[in-house]
């Protein structure tokens, strides 16, 4: 898990550059933030003393359990007026799952897509959450040890691989219009949530 938070803080960080501004992104997404960071801390904490096993599990059956809903025309939508009270809940869970399995991102790409992002927004709230609570993931690894000299050498391998295969993903995301990117979202997220599943069981 430790590994992989390198490569994410490097295609992150490229994916808000390519983004522009960032405009009310970062107001709107701070109660957010600051739940998911707590979160972040709790789970890493949990990820020493506790295996991520039955998370991971729980985690990939909720994407999956998403996606089947969205397939049979049942897609969750977030009313805007409660944004900033689904933010606390949220915010915990997504932090939570993130510091035990490494993806936060699950939890929160589910959220953005029910408050009905569109593609730009949703790409610019990713890999800003994303990056936010990456770089504090990282900060508690190293607080608890966790980031050994051979995990940030294989780490910077990773990122390396990773880059090249980010840059194949940006060239199809900029060619997707909206229903497409809806699509392929989806499709990722199945895909994530069934190697969840996998991995856990």
């Amino acid at each position: 898990m430790a590994s992989l938070v390198i490569p994410n803080l490097a295609m992150d960080g490229i994916q808000l550059r390519r983004q522009g501004p960032l405009g009310a992104t970062p107001r709107r997404l701070a109660p957010l933030l600051v739940f998911t960071l707590v979160g972040t801390v709790i789970g890493t904490k949990l990820l020493v003393v506790l295996s991520g096993r039955a998370v991971t599990l729980v985690l990939g059956v909720f994407v999956v359990a998403f996606v089947v809903f969205d397939l049979v025309r049942f897609s969750p939508r977030v009313d805007q007026r409660w944004e900033r009270m689904l933010a606390a809940p949220v915010g915990l869970l997504a932090g939570i799952m993130g510091g035990i399995t490494s993806a936060p991102g699950t939890p929160l790409a589910v959220y953005f897509i029910a408050l009905g992002m569109d593609k730009r927004e949703f790409v610019r709230s990713v890999a800003f959450t994303f990056l936010i609570v990456k770089a504090v993931q990282l900060a508690t690894l190293a607080w608890y040890g966790l980031l050994t000299g051979a995990i940030v050498l294989g780490s910077v391998g990773l990122t390396v691989a990773a880059l090249a295969g980010f840059a194949l993903g940006v060239r199809l995301q900029d060619k997707l219009d909206q229903r497409a990117f809806n699509r392929a979202v989806l499709v990722f997220l199945a895909l994530l949530g069934v190697w969840l599943v996998v991995r856990a069981i």
